[in-house]
């Protein structure tokens, strides 16, 4: 029968737990100094709990905090993109030294909200600690499925201040408040600038006429298709569907690798404006053949990476057009989202387009850019009810 004792050690009384675990194998486990008797009962139905439930770990088996972060990520090598497990690893490695050492039975709610708390003075960026709670949670989960712990004390802390919902590609970064989009004018300039680069300090290698066309080609098509960056770098020829004016999305290029679309909704196909097909075929005349049959290849044959053409032509576009020097190239795919929208399309609609999971996601990102007030439509269902 399980029993709560008390004992005198050198240090002084303290007490001690005698019971029997799921194999019939009697336990003792010495509760630390200072531990009231309600405390050690709490803790006898903790252990009750588990051994019924036959997850009973004794104490000096259980592992510490990092040796199940490192069980984890090892299972987890091959199941998710290798820079996705880079990640993981980067937290695990840069982030938990406050739980290292600690028992993974012991990592209680109190120590992941110091943990968050701490990392907030700091001044860590709240998307930041949002993504590397992340990391910390799937390591709880791990951890439960193993019976080290019965419950996940991340579910259980107080997070830091409520952003709006990470979406699984990345469009947010504090979502709504960092969202900026461009109206048609703005766009029309941005597109305009792309003539006036100055780029003679490449000399010999100055931006050629078939250059420009290729990057005129590349904004226009980033905000009339919404696609991501590591998708319109990744894209071939035989991606685009000229027959149903349609760009079919199969891969990515990110981190100077190929990648399949991330989730099964991002593999998808989107319309494209019969203007925006006639502006391919004229880039099409005009692209140098490459091995891998690449829409936008770089002058030696391979893809564009992404800081060559940021600082080299969206960076200057931006200044010559007379944009705000923050709008991101990631805003252009906002943009698409913001002025779909503002036209009236259906949301479902908008969901395919852009590759997200389910149209909830959609809402939370764009639902501030919705109008508020739409008479048009009150006028429409007057007339359907009443014939007015």
């Amino acid at each position: 029968m399980a029993k709560v004792r008390r004992r005198k050690y050198e240090a002084g009384w303290r007490y001690m737990l005698d019971f029997y675990d799921h194999e019939g194998k009697r336990q003792r486990e010495t509760l630390p100094d200072g531990t009231t008797l309600k405390a050690a009962n709490l803790r006898l139905k903790e252990i009750q709990e588990t051994i019924g439930r036959g997850q009973y770990i004794p104490e000096n088996k259980q592992p510490p905090f990092h040796q199940v972060a490192a069980q984890w990520l090892e299972y987890k090598k091959g199941k998710v993109r290798s820079t996705t497990w880079e990640v993981y690893e980067g937290h695990t490695r840069n982030h938990f030294d406050d739980f290292r050492r600690i028992k993974i039975n012991r990592v209680s709610i109190a120590k992941v909200e110091s943990w968050i708390a701490k990392r907030q003075k700091q001044g860590m960026p709240l998307s930041t600690i949002r993504k590397i709670l992340v990391t910390m949670g799937q390591i709880f989960k791990y951890a439960i499925r193993h019976s080290y712990i019965s419950f996940n004390p991340l579910a259980a802390a107080e997070r830091p201040k409520a952003v709006e919902e990470i979406d699984a590609d990345n469009d947010s970064d504090d979502l709504q408040s960092k969202i900026k989009v461009l109206q048609p004018e703005e766009i029309q300039r941005l597109i305009a600038a792309v003539d006036h680069i100055d780029d003679s300090w490449r000399k010999e290698n100055r931006l050629r006429v078939a250059d420009k066309l290729k990057i005129k080609t590349m904004f226009k098509l980033a905000i009339m298709s919404g696609t991501r960056q590591g998708e319109l770098l990744g894209l071939q020829w035989q991606d685009v569907d000229w027959v149903n004016s349609q760009l079919e999305i199969r891969r990515t290029f990110n981190n100077n690798r190929w990648f399949p679309p991330k989730t099964k909704q991002s593999r998808r196909d989107i319309d494209l404006a019969k203007g925006m097909i006639t502006d391919l075929k004229r880039w099409k005349v005009a692209c140098p053949k490459t091995e891998l049959n690449l829409m936008f290849p770089n002058r030696a044959g391979n893809p564009i990476s992404h800081m060559n053409l940021y600082k080299r032509y969206f960076k200057p576009a931006l200044a010559i057009a007379g944009l705000d020097p923050s709008f991101r190239w990631h805003d252009m795919r906002h943009t698409y989202a913001s002025l779909l929208l503002a036209q009236g399309e259906n949301v479902k609609y908008i969901q395919k387009q852009l590759g997200h999971s389910n149209p909830t996601v959609t809402l939370n990102v764009y639902a501030h850019l919705m109008k508020k007030k739409n008479q048009t439509a009150a006028n429409r269902l007057e007339h359907t009810i009443f014939g007015l």
